[in-house]
């Protein structure tokens, strides 16, 4: 049995508003850039730009926002949790990867070649 808890979500007519509001808003600001397509061009950008802003307000109203912002801010206070490795550390440990990639390319290279020798040559006699 799992000890995990459920996690329920609830979502209230009023957030699925505001989120519909939102998308409405963002399909607004791209029909009406192309709208006012034989407008001046700061004006088109003007306008896409306020709807877009309005969409992005009326997202973080609602409660799917909310979590969004707390999900951001708990990223944070974990990131600076993290004990990141001293410079000295860091190129070490990257040499040592680059070694074991060298060691590795060259045994995959070593067992081909004598695979190849033992099947081709020993085994079914073909010769190049």
């Amino acid at each position: 049995m799992s000890t995990h808890p459920q996690v329920e979500t609830v979502s209230t007519g009023a957030d699925r508003a505001k989120l519909a509001g939102a998308a409405v808003l963002l399909l607004a600001s791209v029909a009406a850039y192309y709208y006012l397509g034989k407008q001046d061009l700061w004006l088109r950008v003007v306008v896409l730009l306020v709807l877009l802003a309005a969409a992005v307000a009326t997202f973080f109203t609602a409660e799917t926002g909310k979590q969004l912002i707390a999900f951001g801010r708990d990223s944070v206070k974990e990131v600076k949790k993290v004990v990141w490795p001293t410079r000295k550390e860091a190129v070490q440990m990257t040499g040592y990867v680059f070694a074991f990639v060298i060691l590795m390319a060259l045994f995959m290279f070593l067992t081909d070649k004598t695979l190849e020798w033992v099947l081709y040559d020993l085994i079914l006699g073909w010769k190049r």
